[in-house]
């Protein structure tokens, strides 16, 4: 009798039911271990103040001019808290990187509902009109697309290396009435992995790591998005 629940699958034995049911107390814990962690990370102080107002280019469509905007600008009323995610995407490059593409495929079709209730962008270093060419071939309508080309955002929050590398990054900010203040960074990025494993600093965003877990492969060691598969 398992101790979670009364369901069982076609065929399944007690050997199974007993291995599964292990397994299900480790996920369990698991999901404690998620809710501590989220808990934490909610009540964090703020961090430092924005660096400046920096001010962004956003094509906001084919054939559209670039319109700046501020940084103070990415908010809107009611919404205090700011997700940004930096893609790599450099000035001179003809591709942006196939690993943050495939995130961006993802969040493209949620944008809709994460915006419903916090602010999110997007941020590449290449020009707007390189950022909006990219995102009509992969088919993103949804996503707020902003170039950091005329300022220091990528490097200041540590998107961009000091010789012009590029990096994926993921900052949350939160507005108050002190000011804009950096609140959150996923820092796995830059800490030490664990053998055999990637930073997975962004994993949770990234539904592709999730679904191969599920499977008896998982995820493996030597596979990773491409642009595409034809």
């Amino acid at each position: 009798m398992s101790d979670f629940h009364d369901k069982r699958f076609p065929g399944e034995s007690r050997e199974y039911r007993a291995a599964r049911d292990a397994l299900l107390g480790a996920e369990i814990a698991l999901r404690q271990q998620h809710a501590s962690v989220v808990s934490l990370r909610s009540t964090l102080p703020l961090g430092g103040k924005l660096k400046q107002n920096y001010v962004f280019n956003e094509a906001t469509g084919p054939g559209s001019e670039t319109r700046r905007v501020k940084f103070s600008e990415l908010f809107a009323e009611g919404k205090p808290s700011l997700v940004i995610y930096s893609f790599m995407f450099a000035p001179d490059a003809d591709l942006s990187c196939p690993l943050c593409s495939s995130i961006l495929d993802g969040l493209d079709g949620q944008t809709h509902h994460i915006t419903d209730r916090i602010n999110f962008v997007v941020i590449a270093k290449a020009p707007p009109n390189k950022i909006r060419d990219w995102a009509d071939a992969r088919g993103w309508t949804e996503l707020r697309l902003l170039s950091s080309l005329d300022n220091s955002y990528n490097t200041d929050y540590f998107a961009e290396s000091e010789d012009g590398a590029q990096w994926p990054a993921l900052n949350v900010f939160q507005k108050c009435g002190e000011g804009i203040f950096h609140f959150y960074s996923a820092e796995q990025l830059y800490s030490p992995t664990d053998e055999g494993q990637q930073s997975r600093h962004v994993d949770l965003l990234w539904p592709i790591w999730n679904i191969f877990d599920l499977t008896p492969e998982g995820r493996g060691t030597d596979w990773n998005p491409k642009h595409a598969y034809k």
